[in-house]
């Protein structure tokens, strides 16, 4: 495998992973016996695509991306970079640049020497080094840091840095394990920025796990979201926005995350209405699911807050109570009950609203989506 500016068709075909008790980890607690950490996971991304794997906390992103470097061992299935099968590659030949959470740079050295640490290890002359330095540093904003050490740095510096590190030597694929969460708010949004600039800059294939919907959503070419070691659904970000093929992926992606409220269809007319548990609530059913649905089926209906709104004009519609109002600055957040649920709405406009003020509601029906309420899965 060449190193330098070749880029990395990254395939995992039927990846499996299993911690029994025998196994033993540096980087995870050991899991029982028979439960994967990873079940049957396939996806592949293209030469110079940013790929993020999100998911929550131990749906087996992470192990994911340690198989990939080597540093896990697969239970089963099979990963490519290019054609070549990695399997049983040490991580130094599969041409793979890590970062991880923690910044895990030598503090004697200075910044300079971190970044050229790697490649001393591999022989390169004093020429080369330089001259990768010399490109990468200001790419992340670090070379007014080349003589400083690691305990004078930031956190943000810190993760520069480790970032740089692992793209010093050019390899063709990085891989980024949550660089992000370490840092404040302000400071993930500057380096998430960062991150997206040195990507188009050196045209490296890119996959970084991530817990935080925004960094994947603002970052990604193309989602990868996992749930308990499985695959749940692949696309760009707004196609798993618009059409999340589970309440899973829906109610996960989208801030405030999407509505999903059970509902019982009943016939009105030539058409039907959802209708809601203790609920004087109506809401009308678009055309596009009539052939999807009948008289007294239960499904979840789901909508995103900023598609349903509190009507502006009174109608002989049903009224529901607020149940909070929040004023953001940039949009305002309000809360009504639906029965026992809670439906939330978010909108840019500058109103107000008292709580248990009564109210009427539009849900733009063109934007609704309905679920199995037993599978999940999405009907369409």
């Amino acid at each position: 495998m060449k190193g330098g500016e070749e880029l990395a068709q990254l395939v995992l075909k039927n990846l499996y992973k299993r911690y029994d008790n025998q196994e033993k980890s540096l980087f995870r607690k050991k899991k029982p016996p028979n439960d994967y950490a990873v079940k049957d996971l396939s996806f592949s991304c293209y030469d110079g695509e940013f790929i993020g794997i999100l998911g929550p906390s131990g749906c087996g992103k992470s192990t994911t991306l340690r198989m990939i470097a080597g540093l896990e061992a697969f239970t089963a299935g099979d990963a490519y970079i290019g054609d070549i099968r990695i399997n049983d590659l040490k991580p130094k030949d599969r041409n793979i640049g890590l970062a991880f959470e923690d910044y895990a740079l030598y503090p004697p050295l200075t910044v300079y020497e971190n970044l050229a640490f790697n490649m001393r290890a591999k022989g390169k002359s004093n020429e080369e080094i330089k001259k990768a330095v010399d490109y990468v540093a200001p790419l992340l904003k670090v070379d007014d840091l080349l003589e400083t050490k690691p305990p004078a740095l930031s956190g943000g510096q810190k993760q520069r840095v480790n970032i740089a590190r692992a793209i010093v030597r050019r390899p063709g694929l990085l891989l980024l394990d949550e660089p992000l969460s370490h840092l404040d708010g302000k400071m993930r949004q500057t380096l998430r920025h960062e991150i997206k600039r040195m990507h188009h800059e050196i045209k490296c294939t890119t996959i970084i796990v991530t817990h935080d919907q925004m960094e994947a959503m603002s970052l990604a070419d193309r989602i990868v979201i996992m749930k308990d070691g499985e695959l749940q659904q692949m696309g760009t970000p707004l196609e798993v926005y618009d059409n999340p093929t589970n309440e899973f992926v829906a109610g996960f992606i989208g801030e405030p995350p999407m509505n999903l409220l059970r509902s019982t269809i009943a016939a009105a007319g030539s058409g039907f209405l959802f209708t809601f548990a203790d609920s004087d609530l109506r809401v009308e059913v678009p055309e596009r699911y009539d052939s999807l649905i009948h008289h007294g089926m239960e499904i979840t209906l789901g909508v995103r807050p900023v598609d349903v709104r509190v009507a502006k004009k009174e109608t002989a519609g049903s009224f529901v109570p607020i149940a909070f109002y929040e004023n953001l600055g940039d949009e305002c957040r309000i809360g009504v009950r639906v029965g026992s649920m809670l439906l939330n709405m978010a909108t840019p406009d500058a109103v107000y609203f008292e709580r248990g003020q009564m109210v009427q509601l539009e849900f733009k029906a063109e934007k609704t989506h309905l679920f199995h309420p037993g599978t999940g899965e999405r009907i369409r």
